[in-house]
């Protein structure tokens, strides 16, 4: 998968500017719409369970957010299906939870997300976390290409 397309073109090339949102608790909705403002990205909101999978596949987002703690979408589930599927397991992944969760916390990372962060640290931080794990993504496949 090419990691260094900015538009979808149909091609299957990764948009870097769009992210896909699986939150649907709106104070953690607005930070991310905040954070993220246009022109830098675009945001595609999943509001159902089943838009995670339709809209991976259709945007070819640069990353995704979860909510671990989401009691609308269960990003547990979202994550073994983008991991079943070759085309959408290199999406980088930025995941938040409680951070007494250490159970959450560790399942996430079991999942392969790139990063999991805990809600404060999130709110804190959006921006720079997209931008980190979309980055670290590419130094990654970039640095894979070349074995």
């Amino acid at each position: 998968m090419n990691t260094t397309g900015h538009q979808t073109d149909g091609t299957g090339r990764i948009d870097k500017k769009t992210i896909l949102v699986a939150v649907t608790d709106l104070f953690f909705y607005t930070k991310v719409r905040d954070a993220l403002r246009q022109p830098d990205y675009q945001l595609e909101k999943a509001r159902v369970q089943q838009d995670i999978l339709d809209k991976a596949l259709a945007v070819s987002p640069g990353a995704i957010i979860f909510n671990m703690n989401d009691l609308a979408l269960n990003a547990f589930h979202a994550l073994e299906q983008l991991n079943a599927d070759p085309r959408l397991k290199d999406i980088p992944t930025l995941a938040f939870a409680n951070h007494e969760e250490v159970e959450t916390w560790n399942r996430a990372r079991a999942l392969g997300v790139t990063k999991v962060v805990s809600r404060n640290e999130f709110s804190a931080r959006t921006r720079e976390l997209v931008e980190e794990v979309m980055h670290s993504h590419v130094i990654a496949s970039e640095s894979l290409g070349r074995l």
